[in-house]
């Protein structure tokens, strides 16, 4: 058991400034950040965000909020003179200043032998690829939950488990990477929808989750909610058991990949999920 008390914890933390500074949403930048940071325990960022800055007057004030706050400076800057001016500046706050995508565009160009496409927030154009995101989020969301299960063969993938195993978060991950997903609840007071077992284009995961935990979590969700003691059986750990065993059964029988989310993120899960439909694009799908 560990000795050092909450306040001696906090104590040891390390606050630093990093000034996210691009030319687009800034969103690959936050991401960058997060994973980065996440690496080193007891250091937590204290983000400054700049996004569309594409102007020698928004850079003028970037500029001054990092002379105001030094810290590490992560960008993401097409214009050549609005970098250098930002490194310029970095150099004589003597503050690291890092290009975060140039390492992989330079990989890519020398592999390619191709130069880059110098346009901003080029990523972001109303292309194939944004619609067909659009698309796959107003299907996930007409489709949660065991809406419309007449219409479950449209899609790219369903996943099917009980109450509380990341079913809706999962599926909005995947819709934002523009695949069609849809969700099948398993209720312990009725069948499954005999739709799913006739699914053929859709892969079909089940997810399934330790009962321990299943059960703390739907302990904290009847709290929040103030429901009465009637719900009790819900988050009842042996009526959890039952329902997980059945569920892991019916699975089984369907010859469906599963995966246990106990200790999985939602983006953990989801990656799990586009493996799989990698996998069965290759004639290769295994249980996970």
């Amino acid at each position: 058991m560990s000795s050092v008390t909450p306040a001696q914890r906090i104590r040891a933390t390390t606050w630093f400034h990093v000034h996210l500074v691009s030319d687009s949403t800034g969103e690959t930048l936050s991401t960058m950040l997060k994973s980065t940071a996440a690496r080193f325990e007891r250091a937590k960022p204290l983000e400054h965000v700049a996004s569309l800055v594409r102007s020698n007057a928004q850079l003028d004030k970037v500029l001054a909020r990092i002379e105001q706050a030094p810290g590490l400076v992560m960008y993401t800057i097409v214009d050549r003179q609005m970098r250098r001016r930002l490194e310029v500046k970095c150099a004589e706050l003597q503050v690291p200043a890092i290009p975060v995508l140039d390492p992989l565009l330079n990989a890519f160009a020398d592999y390619l032998g191709l130069e880059q496409t110098m346009q901003t927030g080029a990523q972001h154009e109303l292309d194939d690829d944004y619609f067909r995101r659009i698309a796959a989020i107003d299907y996930t969301m007409a489709h949660d939950d065991g809406q419309m299960t007449w219409d479950l063969e449209s899609a790219d993938v369903v996943l099917v488990g009980v109450s509380r195993t990341s079913k809706t978060p999962t599926c909005m991950y995947l819709a934002h990477r523009g695949v069609k997903a849809a969700n099948v609840p398993l209720v312990p007071t009725s069948d499954p929808p005999p739709e799913l077992a006739q699914l053929r284009k859709p892969l079909v995961v089940g997810l399934t989750a330790s009962p321990t935990r299943l059960s703390q979590i739907r302990r904290t969700r009847l709290t929040n909610l103030a429901a009465n003691q009637d719900a009790a059986t819900y988050s009842d750990e042996d009526q959890v058991k039952e329902e997980v065993t059945k569920a892991k059964r019916y699975f089984a029988k369907n010859g469906w990949p599963t995966i246990d989310v106990t200790r999985r993120s939602v983006e953990e899960t989801a990656a799990k999920v586009l493996t799989l439909m990698s996998a069965r694009q290759g004639g290769d799908i295994s249980q996970g």
